[in-house]
Order: structure tokens, then C-alpha cells, then sequence
């Protein structure tokens, strides 16, 4: 039995990492998101975004990097090729995620609504965070483990 839960952690591995880290990163990206919009208000609820975005790529780049894709080298030329391709997947799901908030915060008008959960409210604008989160992590994964950090074929 433990053998048997031990080869299944070893088997997917890169995907029960990927899931942490993947909840690390949306966690980073929903507390700065949050903090933005208090600082800014609401009614900025894109550049929150903006800002959110750019600290939980950082992150996510540096953890998916060392512990989820053991990318070993930190030779400059394969460095910058994972960034620029890291950047511009996340690029994409970015646009994603920023045209789906402005279709359910303004053109859906999810801002209008709220909904307490025990003792914490979320406004319209963080449930549709929530709702085009989870279709921009199944992007990222899809994005990181097809062409940023593919593991090259042996022989």
C-alpha cells in the first residue's frame, strides 16, 4: 500500500507540485489583486489586475522553474528563452483573464452582486476573479508543461 502511494506521488510528481505552487500563485495573485483595489478602489479593478499579474508571474516563473519543472540550467541563453516564452504564455492568459474581467464586471454586471461565505465577503469583482482564475490556471499549466518547460526527449 505505501509502495503503491509512493510510485503514484513519483508518477505525478510535477502535477501535485504544479496544483501546489498553481495555489500559491493564485493566492499571491488574489492578495495583491485585493490590496490593489483597496489602494486604488474598485473601480480600478484592471490595473489591480495589472500590478496582480506581474508579482504572480515573477512567482510562479521562479517556483515552476526550481520545483515544479526542474529546470536545472541557469545559463543566460536558456534563461531568457524560458522568460520570454514564460512571459508571453502568461501574456496570453493574461488577456484572458483581463478581457474576461471587464465581461463579467461590466458587461454581465457581476459587480452589482456579493456573497458572504462564512466571514469573508466577496464583491462581484472577486468572484469573477475566482471564476476566470481557474480557467487561466488550466491555460498556464497547458502552456508551461507544451512549450516553456518541455523536457527534451533522450536518445
Amino acid at each position: 500500500m505505501i509502495n503503491t502511494i509512493k510510485s503514484l506521488l513519483i508518477k505525478y510528481k510535477e502535477l501535485i507540485t504544479y496544483g501546489i505552487f498553481g495555489v500559491a500563485t493564485t493566492i499571491v495573485n488574489f492578495i495583491v489583486f485585493k490590496l490593489s483595489n483597496v489602494v486604488f478602489g474598485e473601480e480600478f479593478y484592471l490595473l489591480s489586475n495589472v500590478i496582480a499579474w506581474v508579482v504572480s508571474v515573477i512567482f510562479a516563473y521562479i517556483t515552476n522553474k526550481l520545483w515544479v519543472f526542474e529546470s536545472k540550467s541557469f545559463k543566460l541563453q536558456v534563461v531568457m528563452k524560458e522568460l520570454l516564452s514564460f512571459f508571453a504564455a502568461r501574456g496570453f492568459s493574461f488577456i484572458i483573464e483581463e478581457v474576461g474581467l471587464y465581461l463579467l464586471v461590466d458587461a454581465a454586471k457581476l459587480s452589482d452582486y456579493s456573497m458572504d461565505l462564512v466571514y469573508l465577503s466577496l464583491s462581484g469583482t472577486m468572484i469573477s476573479k475566482v471564476i476566470i482564475g481557474v480557467v487561466v490556471v488550466i491555460l498556464n499549466y497547458f502552456f508551461s508543461k507544451m512549450f516553456i518547460f518541455r523536457k527534451k526527449e533522450k536518445g
